[in-house]
């Protein structure tokens, strides 16, 4: 019936032709420039494609839209092919718009707008549909791993056109995982595999594996494996008092941390256990002395365990009289006058290079009159001796020959 009504539209497109030919003689050189435009379309599977086809001149010549497979799907305003996804969103003499819905992967080809001019003129239009890709799974984890064991993450998509991407997160950091990519007719199955060693510190970290494909726009889609690892508990312990004193309060906790949890945890004391005495609590984690004296003076254990192993801690306690504790606390005198000493040392010492050096710098200056009387014992004499100085230099002369 498809083929039947195909055959009378070609036959009525043709008809049509043939009638207009002798009214169009005169026109053919001015048809001879009419051409359809069409563009190439790209959607989503399951979108809807937009076919337009357009003519800037048209002497009432009519437009056809054709499948890849040559079935036409419209002429003019006549729908040929019964395809209630297919719809005409327009027809006049310069376009023919059309709209197919739901597009599924088997619609992607090459349409064609056919203006039926002498000879028939065509433009082609590419339709390409885009697979989206399913949402990832991640597989190879089942059960809480051990610290040290290697584990797999194995993340995987489907339906993707083109290959999908897939990247892997730690929290919020991106790591490398291996890449595979398999052909599956018009769609592609993508995997990427992450091998791990785990440690103590993967306990509860979320590794995302996250599907990237340009269908998906800016929304991509992801899944996300918590990881547990079991391991052997690590001990420490926390005190509320730096220097106690007698009849002070003082708290230990016991902060230990291991999968599973290393409840309860045991307190000794010496190596022996806790003295039955009013003043220690034990609640939980936490050891409470409520009036601290001499005798709580020693070595306090804390020890946690759970199938995978044990740990401990010590706490040496010595409880301060608060007396000796402030008079320790107090100026030390001595300290205070061996300061006091070197300050006054140091200043003697620079009273005493200084004077040096000053006595070094002042010059005795002598006139020429008393140079020669340096050495005389007396005043008269350095007199005498300065004027005979003066005589004989008035004596010294020079001969040129």
């Amino acid at each position: 019936m498809i083929l039947k009504q195909h055959l009378l539209l070609t036959l009525y497109s043709f008809c049509g032709i043939l009638l207009k030919a002798a009214a169009t003689k005169n026109k053919v050189k001015g048809g001879q420039g009419q051409f359809p435009i069409a563009q190439n379309v790209t959607v989503t599977e399951g979108g809807t494609a937009n076919l337009t086809c357009r003519v800037d001149h048209n002497d009432n010549t009519s437009l056809q839209w054709s499948n890849p497979a040559q079935q036409t799907l419209y002429f003019g305003d006549k729908k040929a092919l019964r395809d209630n996804r297919i719809e005409l969103v327009r027809a006049s003499w310069h376009e023919l718009s059309i709209s197919i819905s739901d597009v599924t992967l088997s619609d992607e080809g090459q349409y064609t707008c056919s203006l039926f001019t002498m000879p028939v003129k065509t433009a082609k239009a590419f339709l390409t549909v885009l697979g989206v890709p399913e949402k990832p799974q991640i597989t190879g984890y089942s059960k809480a791993a051990r610290e040290g064991d290697k584990i797999t993450l194995t993340c995987m998509t489907s339906g993707s056109k083109p290959a999908a991407d897939i990247r892997w997160f730690r929290n919020e950091k991106e790591i490398k995982g291996a890449k595979e990519v398999n052909a599956s007719g018009k769609t592609f199955t993508v995997k990427s595999t992450l091998q791990l060693l785990v440690d103590r510190n993967d306990d509860g970290v979320a590794y995302t594996c996250r599907v990237d494909h340009i269908s998906l726009n800016s929304s991509p889609q992801q899944a996300t494996q918590f990881v547990e690892v079991h391991y052997a508990p690590l001990v420490e312990i926390t005190h509320s008092l730096i220097f106690p004193q007698e009849g002070q309060y003082l708290k230990l906790e016991c902060v230990s941390k291991g999968n599973p949890s290393p409840d309860p945890v045991l307190w000794t004391k010496d190596g022996q256990d806790l003295p039955d005495l009013d003043r220690m609590i034990v609640d939980g984690r936490e050891l409470t002395i409520t009036s601290l004296n001499k005798t709580d003076n020693g070595t306090y254990r804390c020890e946690a365990s759970n199938n995978l192993g044990k740990s401990s801690a010590e706490y040496n306690l010595y409880v301060y009289d608060p007396n000796a504790l402030n008079e320790q606390n107090g100026p030390d005198h001595a300290v205070i006058g061996g300061v006091v000493a070197v300050v006054v040392f140091v200043t003697l010492c620079l009273i005493i290079v200084l004077g040096r050096y000053l006595a070094r710098h002042k010059g005795t200056y002598l006139t020429n009159e008393a140079k020669g009387a340096e050495d005389a014992p007396d005043a008269d004499t350095a007199i005498i001796n300065a004027e005979g100085n003066q005589a004989n230099a008035e004596e010294k002369k020079e001969y040129f020959i």
